[in-house]
């Protein structure tokens, strides 16, 4: 049986911008054909910190720091992987025309994938507007942007945060930020050009990059972990970390994919190694250095992911992997998932990733630095798992992968009459819906994420080969005040969102949490399950966790049996069950 197509894509974005800022002296003239994106700058958004009046961004005066940006590793010309797109910082910046208002202009863009990236920022307030989409068979789509502002956009939405702004009498210690938006595309037709959308307002919508993002064909992503914040580590000085990564599916190539979210400065990797794992940090034979574009040293920028280059390294289904990284330098802070109910490992000083002993790994860490996805080649593609704490199996046995994603895998590869798709685990504990734990911006002990509203890009649409979304996150929300209402409103923008990237979309119901949750929480939570049972929601299936775990005695309590004890999160046994409640043939529309 073969994957089927599923969906249209509905044609929705996010960028800003201020709308007529005179532009820049020397910009090039309007063209009537789609041009190159760098021919049609008109406007100086950066400026050295000695000579800040050679920029105003903005039409006030204000332009971002180049100091800060190459503070950041956003150098003139260099790559940006950022949220499976990749986009180019402009080469002009810091010393002429680096970006364009929008206002209609034709760009060349060229690709085929499920969405368009744009690299932006607004002024003067959060533009909006709307563009074109125009394909090479001659046909067109409307797309919607509209962009967070440069000073006050929200953090967690952010690509980069830089500690300054220049102005014409000087630099002041204000943030300035910069955001990379996605906009659907119509899947599988090739691209011609984009019409740059017109801002309505007194806002301008300014881009600095586009690109298309496209799709992974020929891999499939076998375990990620969702970055939850940025705190204190260590502090590591020329240390390995040697991470332990629980493979959902196999094959015979291995890629991994490590990002600086929420970063503020450039993070340098001296070598990486992938193995499987023996006994705690013990490979099972020699580890197999890892290259990033043919290079044995990566430099990730603040807010960009790095692929490794594929290597032949066969990774069985279900098996332990070891992903060691020697960080050369001083790392005082790292971007992190924490509960990962996982022992990793932190080596003495020097470089030990292709070490098959373990001897010289001497500490143990309870999360995951950096590290976010491994891909494996071939495959069906990958299911997303969006959640928090109980998706993440907090209260589950240490180093037993007794998620109930793990299980779900588990069940995949013990089958044959469905795919045995990837299951990758986007769950942060404590996370929310509808509001930040973490601000999205700096060092801090919360690590609980930015809302998923605003990480659905980096951790959901982002992901390999992902094609069916399970939707397993508002009980937060609900414990701390929200109303029914307003959780119903996320997830369907969740689903409606997923939806316009082709993706599948399958509610979870939420799970009792009585002796933990106040009895109004429950009333609420009830709620939010009729409706992810009912037809309003626009979900293309639903799994009942909540009649699978509950106590048939007390539906507002855990099954005495399935309680960790916390009254909140289920056992290993109750996990499995939950994992056993996914209907197979819900993950994706299969033809024979």
């Amino acid at each position: 049986m073969r994957l089927r197509a599923w969906g249209t894509a509905v044609l929705t974005t996010v960028c800003a911008g201020l709308l007529p800022v005179a532009p820049t002296a020397g910009a090039a003239p309007q063209s009537s054909g789609p041009v190159p994106l760098q021919q049609l700058f008109n406007n100086r958004g950066v400026s050295d910190n000695a000579t800040p009046t050679e920029a105003d961004f903005d039409g006030l005066g204000g332009s971002l720091s180049a100091q800060d940006l190459a503070a950041a590793g956003w150098h003139p010309g260099r790559r940006l992987d950022i949220d499976g797109a990749r986009l180019t910082w402009p080469r002009p910046a810091g010393s002429g025309p680096d970006n364009v208002v929008a206002h209609g202009q034709k760009v060349r863009v060229s690709g085929q994938g499920d969405a368009l990236s744009f690299l932006v920022a607004g002024t003067r307030g959060e533009a909006k507007g709307t563009g074109v989409v125009r394909y090479e068979d001659g046909s067109r789509s409307a797309y919607r942007l509209t962009a967070p502002d440069w000073r006050t956009g929200p953090l967690g939405k952010k690509s980069v945060a830089l500690p300054h702004r220049n102005t014409q009498n000087g630099q002041i210690p204000k943030r300035t930020r910069l955001s990379t938006v996605t906009v659907p595309v119509r899947p599988g037709q090739r691209i011609a050009s984009v019409d740059l959308p017109k801002a309505t307002g007194r806002a301008a919508l300014h881009v600095f990059a586009v690109s298309v993002h496209a799709g992974t064909p020929g891999w499939t992503g076998t375990w990620a972990a969702s970055t939850g914040g940025r705190m204190a580590v260590g502090p590591w000085d020329d240390r390995t970390v040697r991470l332990v990564a629980h493979a959902s599916a196999g094959g015979d190539r291995v890629r991994i994919r490590l990002a600086n979210t929420f970063a503020a400065e450039p993070v340098r990797i001296g070598s990486a190694s992938v193995a499987l794992q023996a006994t705690g940090a013990a490979a099972r034979g020699k580890p197999v250095p890892l290259t990033f574009g043919g290079r044995k040293e990566a430099q990730l920028p603040a807010g960009a992911e790095e692929f490794s280059d594929p290597v032949d390294f066969r990774v069985p289904a279900g098996a332990d992997l070891l992903v060691s990284l020697h960080l050369p330098g001083t790392v005082t802070s790292a971007p992190v998932r924490t509960q990962a109910i996982q022992d990793s490992y932190v080596s003495e000083p020097g470089d030990h990733a292709t070490e098959s002993s373990g001897s010289a790994y001497t500490s143990k860490i309870d999360y995951w630095p950096l590290l976010t996805g491994i891909d494996v080649s071939g495959g069906p593609g990958s299911v997303v798992v969006l959640g928090d704490s109980v998706t993440a199996g907090v209260k589950s046995t240490q180093d037993g992968n007794k998620r109930w994603p793990d299980a779900l895998a588990a069940r995949l590869r013990e089958q044959s009459d469905a795919p045995r798709y990837g299951v990758l685990n986007a769950a942060i504990s404590a996370n929310r819906i509808l509001s930040d734990r973490y601000s999205g911006d700096g060092v801090s002990k919360d690590t609980a994420g930015v809302r998923a509203l605003h990480r659905l890009d980096r951790d959901v649409f982002a992901q390999t080969s992902a094609h069916t979304l399970v939707m397993a996150i508002g009980l937060n929300d609900l414990r701390w005040s929200a109303s029914s209402d307003d959780v119903e409103h996320g997830m369907r923008e969740i689903v409606d969102r997923a939806h316009a990237r082709g993706m599948k979309v399958i509610g979870a119901t939420l799970t009792p949490c009585a002796g933990e949750c106040k009895p109004a929480v429950d009333a609420r939570r009830v709620a939010v399950n009729s409706y992810v049972r009912g037809p309003r929601s626009g979900l293309d299936g639903v799994t009942d966790l909540d009649a699978v775990v509950r106590d048939p005695l007390m539906p507002t309590r855990l099954r005495p049996a399935y309680d960790s004890g916390d009254h909140l999160h289920p056992n290993d046994v109750g996990l499995k069950a939950m994992a056993g409640a996914v209907n197979l043939a819900d993950l994706a529309d299969l033809e024979p």
